[in-house]
């Protein structure tokens, strides 16, 4: 490597909300300590961050050194890249006729029943080749870089059986090295009993432990192991044996918990030392401190509720009072949350959650990188790591959910390199 240049070099930066300050998922009062840095610059070298800080300070740091490319951030916002911790990013056809039934009454777990939900998205990507799968995935994938997502998890779960679970997981591992946004990948065989096992449930949690798992692991291509513990679904016992079969297999863990019904996933994560818990809606007291005391990171969904049209949300404040981490995400699917906007999704924290603008940056960046865990990696802007940077056409954090449904991102750049730029993917 040669040490005598700077690939490039971020200035005239407004306000730099670094993230810097800690090693561990922020909680309490830690989730509005930014790390802000007025008048700063950032000298990228090989994919990371060389330097860091007051302008002055880093020009002085890279004196001498050959400038490969300089970008003036005419005095904007600079944040970290975002990431979007909870995915359904593979998938085949979409949904939108369920929209009027859900004007009609109809809810999330009733049109479950009737066929529709999970089971028509499974039936979809069942059909749809792995080349549709991934230019569909792709379409999203653009969609999400062009909003500030430098990095996403994306779960299988559509296919429910082991060929139709693989093929999508072969194409987010495609993805991953094609195209600019890094995923992570997590196998959610568990995400529905498939309608040809109707009535044998346990005949599909013996497939899942002893055939989809094992073939998961041994091809590479999840890191995390997902369960929907819902009712109607998989029961808290189920789910812990699923969970645990895939922790002796070195997976990580994560749980789709207490999003409809309080079934007691959140003290399951607890129990089972799970890296995150996602939804929430209806935890317990309990099952919230369960989590906090095994250090689980709690994924808040905003978007969901809000297009469910429920009357309650995840209680983030009381997490957060509770110094339990919170971290948000699109939940992006074709049935409950159809959107890859993540800023959408930050106001919807901040109003329908409570969070304010800090709290919800932190919720998005270092908070969700720990949910993935990639937080050494990414998440804060830190000298040594990857340079994942956006810069947004305003002057100022509050700005971003205060001006909603727009696009507010200017530049993102990726691994060093810009890959959108006014807005546009490069």
């Amino acid at each position: 490597m040669n040490d005598n240049h700077i690939d490039l070099l971020v200035y005239n930066i407004g306000t730099l909300l670094t993230l810097q300050g800690t090693n561990q998922a922020r909680k309490g009062q830690e989730m509005s300590e930014l790390g802000a840095i007025s008048g700063g610059a950032i000298a990228i070298q090989d994919e990371r961050i060389f330097a860091i800080g007051q302008e002055a300070d880093v020009r002085a740091q890279i004196q001498g050194m050959k400038i490969v490319q300089s970008l003036d951030a005419r005095e904007q916002l600079v944040t970290p890249g975002l990431v979007d911790p909870h995915t359904h990013l593979v998938h085949g056809g979409s949904r939108e006729h369920e929209l009027s039934l859900k004007l009609k009454g109809a809810t999330y777990m009733e049109i479950l029943a009737q066929g529709g939900g999970i089971l028509s998205t499974v039936r979809a990507t069942r059909a749809a080749s792995e080349q549709d799968l991934y230019d569909k995935a792709r379409r999203s994938l653009d969609v999400m870089l062009q909003y500030g997502v430098t990095t996403a998890e994306a779960k299988s779960g559509y296919g429910l059986t082991l060929e139709d679970e693989l093929k999508q997981l072969r194409v987010t591992q495609k993805l991953h090295h094609e195209h600019p946004v890094d995923l992570v990948s997590t196998f959610m065989g568990a995400h529905m009993v498939p309608e040809e096992y109707k009535g044998r449930s346990e005949a599909y949690i013996q497939l899942i432990i002893n055939e989809m798992l094992p073939a998961v692991k041994k091809l590479g291509l999840a890191e995390f192991c997902d369960v929907f513990c819902e009712h109607g679904v998989f029961a808290v016992d189920e789910s812990e044996r699923i969970l645990t079969a895939a922790k002796a297999l070195g997976f990580g863990l994560k749980i789709h918990a207490d999003e409809i019904e309080p079934m007691g996933g959140a003290a399951l994560a607890g129990k089972l030392g799970c890296i995150s818990a996602e939804h929430l809606l209806a935890a317990s007291d309990e099952g919230l401190k369960a989590m906090q005391q095994a250090g689980v990171i709690a994924v808040c969904l905003p978007a969901t509720s809000f297009n469910l049209r429920l009357k309650k949300h995840a209680r983030a404040r009381t997490m957060i009072d509770m110094e339990l981490p919170v971290a948000l995400s699109t939940d992006y699917n074709p049935g409950s949350s159809p959107t890859e906007s993540i800023q959408l999704v930050m106001t919807l924290a901040c109003l329908n959650l409570g969070m304010t603008p800090e709290e919800v940056l932190t919720a998005v960046t270092i908070n969700a990188a720990h949910a993935i865990g990639k937080a050494d990696e990414i998440g804060s802007l830190e000298v040594g790591k990857l340079a994942d940077i956006v810069i947004y056409n305003a002057n100022n954090l509050a700005y971003l959910p205060y001006h909603f449904g727009i696009n507010h991102v200017n530049t993102v750049i990726k691994r060093g390199k810009i890959v959108v730029s006014d807005g546009i993917k490069v």
